[in-house]
C-alpha cells in the first residue's frame, strides 16, 4: 500500500490533484495494528492526522468513575486526531482498534502548511467536524430526553438497510455503550422487541425489522 493509495480514498483531499496528493503522501506514512490496539490514548499529544486505510476504529472516553462511552466508530476512508492540528492540548479521546488495522499518519504541522497552501483540505476538514458536531448534538439530545426504548427504536431505524435489516459493525456492548445504555438492557429490550414480533434477531450483529411502523411509534 503506498501512502497515496491511502490518501486517496480520503474525502477531505477528494479535490486535490495527483500532484498535490503527492504533496501530502510524501509527509505520511503507515502503520498496521493488531485487533484490541491503541492508535493514541487521552492525554497524549500527536499533532497528527490519523487516516483509517483498512479495518476499524473505535474513538472513546472514560468517564471519572472509569465507565465506556464510544463517540463513534470510523472505518476506511476517516480520520481522527484532527483536534490536535488546532490545539496544543492533549487528546481527550481514545482511539482502539475493533479489527486488525492499516492507518496512515500525517504530519500535522506539515499538513497546516499544505493548508495555507490547498485552502480546500481546510474547508473540508471543518465541513467533517461540523457534521460530527450535529451528530454528537443529536446523541447528546437522545440521551437526555429519551427512554432507552425509544433510544434503541431511533438507532435500528437510523442503521436499517433496504434489505430491512440492521448489521451491526460493532459488538452489542459497544452499541449499548454509544447509545447510553448497559449490555444486559440492550439484551433485555431486544428480546422485548422480538417478542412483540417487531424484529427477528439472527446471531450476534445482524437484527431484521419486521415491523418499522411500530418502531417509528416508539419515537
Amino acid at each position: 500500500m503506498t501512502a497515496k493509495t491511502c490518501i486517496e480514498l480520503v474525502p477531505i483531499f477528494s479535490t486535490l490533484t495527483s500532484d498535490e496528493m503527492m504533496e501530502i503522501a510524501k509527509i505520511t506514512v503507515s502503520n498496521t495494528y493488531k485487533k484490541g490496539e491503541m492508535v493514541y490514548l487521552a492525554g497524549e499529544r500527536k499533532k497528527q492526522l490519523f487516516v483509517i486505510h483498512e479495518g476499524k476504529v473505535k474513538i472513546t472516553r472514560l468517564s471519572s468513575s472509569g465507565k465506556e462511552q464510544i463517540i463513534r466508530v470510523l472505518g476506511p476512508g476517516n480520520f481522527m486526531g484532527e483536534l490536535s492540528l488546532f490545539s496544543d492540548a492533549p487528546m481527550i479521546n481514545n482511539a482502539e482498534v475493533l479489527d486488525d488495522t492499516t492507518v496512515c499518519i500525517i504530519d500535522g504541522e506539515k499538513l497546516k502548511t499544505l493548508m495555507i497552501k490547498y485552502p480546500a483540505i481546510a474547508f473540508k476538514i471543518l465541513e467533517e467536524l461540523s457534521t460530527r458536531l450535529e451528530k454528537a448534538e443529536t446523541l447528546i439530545e437522545n440521551l437526555g430526553i429519551n427512554n432507552v426504548e425509544t433510544r434503541i427504536a431511533q438507532v435500528l431505524l437510523n442503521l436499517v438497510n433496504e434489505r430491512g435489516e440492521v448489521v451491526l459493525d460493532t459488538s452489542k456492548r459497544d452499541l449499548a455503550s454509544y447509545i447510553g445504555m448497559s449490555q444486559e438492557t440492550l439484551s433485555r429490550k431486544l428480546s422485548y422487541f422480538q417478542e412483540k414480533g417487531w424484529i427477528k434477531l439472527m446471531g450476534h450483529r445482524r437484527i431484521i425489522l419486521l415491523s418499522k411502523e411500530n418502531l417509528r411509534n416508539l419515537l
